[in-house]
């Protein structure tokens, strides 16, 4: 355990960017550095020379990451020096690298570009000065290969960055939801009990203990507000991000009449009936209402063939109940979603009631009550 811990911390050492390109310098200079080394004491000269050339531009890549064209417009112009002096008569490892890096750290046209006039640059120097032996095609695949890896590399990169980017919205999202759940199922619970409780209290209460019964009706009332402020917290929290569709304004029962609109639109016969007189709605109430008449009718033109919709909102003195039906006949192959889920748990926390399910005369019907707390 202790050796995989080591060996973990030396590959992280060596994988950082600077490390990494040290070392990779001193790699591939090691061979130059030696010759030089070893042939100078002799009195040769064009081997030195040549290690001499292919160290210096070994060198030049300790800068290829922040500025990869400048290190590759470097190399290429060394090896143009090169070739016009018979140092050299391919390109070698530096320039490899050095157009990897282009392909690598740069994107679009600067890619392009540079790849471009690099292969012009190496294919014209290498025909003036070693022409008839196809350098051209030498050129253009040592350059197209060493920036196309490079590109590759970018992209995969890139994909694995935004996949972790989704992979941690979305378990924040999750979190989100679960603190949710998790606040609606203990507060809302105790603070219902406590309610109750006291109102059971004040009931009891013989007729001259006024000041008594006051302060348990406050209590009622404060209980109940912390009941609607608590509400209002969890659809923050349940909602998804600032484009959530419960963070946006103006999405409500009063939106009703265009979402049939739109459902008549895209080939749902459909229609609105609403019951009672038309009240203010708390905000986690009128969404829960919009979302789920908006869930019931995409279900029915998903699930459904020949379906004509129905909805009825009814406002209550102490409730709001939504129902919509439809009278299709369901798809052989409709595959299961998660829209009748997020109605219950809008309904749920809400503190309503939902019932879904087929109908005796064939079609399906969701029916949601919710409560309409009053301070």
């Amino acid at each position: 355990m202790r050796v995989a811990r080591t060996l973990t911390k030396i590959v992280r050492f060596f994988r950082r960017p600077r490390v990494f390109d040290t070392t990779l310098v001193i790699l591939i200079s090691l061979p130059a550095a030696l010759a030089i080394i070893s042939m100078v004491p002799r009195g040769e000269v064009e081997t030195p020379l040549s290690a001499a050339h292919y160290l210096a531009g070994a060198l030049l890549l300790l800068m290829r990451r922040n500025r990869p064209i400048l290190t590759t417009a470097l190399v290429t112009a060394l090896d143009v020096v090169g070739f016009a002096t018979h140092l050299v008569q391919i390109a070698n490892v530096p320039s490899a690298i050095a157009f990897y890096s282009v392909g690598r750290y740069t994107a679009g046209r600067a890619t392009v570009l540079t790849a471009v006039a690099g292969y012009a640059v190496y294919a014209s120097t290498m025909e003036i000065y070693w022409p008839g032996r196809g350098n051209w095609i030498g050129a253009l695949f040592s350059i197209g290969v060493s920036v196309g890896i490079g590109q590759l590399v970018r992209l995969r990169t890139e994909l694995n960055q935004r996949s972790r980017r989704e992979a941690a919205d979305a378990a924040v999202r999750a979190e989100r939801r679960r603190i949710a759940r998790e606040l609606h199922d203990v507060v809302a619970h105790h603070i219902t009990v406590i309610n109750a409780l006291v109102g059971g209290a004040r009931a009891t209460l013989p007729p001259e203990q006024e000041v008594t019964r006051n302060a348990l009706e406050s209590a009622e009332q404060t209980a109940r507000q912390a009941m609607s402020e608590m509400r209002r917290l969890l659809d923050v929290l349940r909602a998804d991000g600032g484009d959530g569709p419960d963070a946006a304004t103006g999405v409500g029962a009063e939106r009703l009449p265009t979402l049939i609109k739109e459902a008549k639109s895209a080939g749902l016969p459909a229609s609105l009936t609403v019951t009672g007189e038309p009240v203010e709605l708390p905000a986690a109430v009128d969404h829960a209402v919009y979302r789920i008449v908006q869930e019931a009718l995409t279900n029915t033109r998903k699930h459904a063939v020949s379906a004509r919709a129905s909805v009825r909102l009814a406002y209550e003195p102490a409730a709001v109940e939504v129902e919509v039906i439809d009278d299709g006949l369901a798809k052989a192959d409709g595959a299961p979603g998660f829209g009748l889920g997020g109605m219950a748990e809008r309904v749920a926390l809400c503190g309503g009631q939902l019932s879904t399910g087929p109908r005796p005369e064939g079609g399906f019907r969701v029916h949601a009550r919710i409560p309409l707390e009053r301070a």
